[in-house]
């Protein structure tokens, strides 16, 4: 077991990383999926009592993998936002965030969660809903594609493996759909049971090993 996995799609090599990215070494791009920044934020005003720091830990999270890959860009796949954007700590951490990472190209699909993403003044470049770069697609929620392999992220893919009552979470490679698992620590998810022609690998414990395929 490693914090890799290198695996080939679509013709490309990419690795899959414990931390729940993708790498894709011949663009230098850094992948994630549903981020969900200021979720706690959004419970908290709704009067749901949850810990503080959920997003500054994922931040440190991003910190790591791009300094680990040397990405020159971060794409997310869709819901860097979770709801509405208000002035508090989150934001401050994502501004330190971006002045520290200045040079690093950041851009994002457009998710369910993220209404607000365009005016929400984050220094990051808008992809809208879809971006079409063989031999990929890129979308946050699952499709077919005539002649693409499509990238996404929306399903949030967990694994429950015999004798863990705790789910992990796990890329779900598809024929013709790769689901990135969320990067967010603060999501559920759900449980896939994969058919023939499908591979998980799970990432728990700084590990990403393929389980089934």
């Amino acid at each position: 077991m490693d914090d890799r996995l290198m695996v080939e799609v679509a013709g490309e090599r990419l690795e899959l990383l414990a931390d729940r990215a993708l790498h894709w070494p011949t663009r230098r791009r850094l992948l994630v999926a549903d981020l969900h920044l200021g979720k706690g934020d959004v419970f908290r005003r709704a009067g749901i009592a949850l810990p503080r720091g959920g997003t500054s830990h994922d931040l440190e999270r991003l910190a790591r993998l791009v300094a680990a890959t040397r990405a020159e860009e971060l794409w997310v796949l869709g819901d860097l936002l979770h709801g509405p954007v208000y002035e508090t700590a989150w934001q401050h951490a994502w501004r330190g965030w971006r002045v520290a990472h200045a040079s690093l190209r950041v851009a994002s699909l457009v998710g369910n969660h993220d209404r607000a993403l365009a005016a929400s003044g984050m220094e990051i470049d808008l992809l809208g809903a879809a971006v079409d770069e063989a031999p990929f697609a890129f979308r946050h929620e699952p499709t077919a594609h005539a002649s693409l392999h499509v990238m996404c992220g929306h399903l949030h893919p967990q694994v429950a493996l015999p004798g863990l009552r705790r789910r992990l979470p796990a890329f779900w490679l598809r024929p013709g759909v790769t689901v990135l698992p969320a990067f967010s620590a603060f999501t559920g998810g759900v449980v896939v049971q994969p058919s023939a022609g499908e591979r998980l690998a799970v990432c728990a414990q700084g590990s990403v090993t393929m389980v089934r395929g």
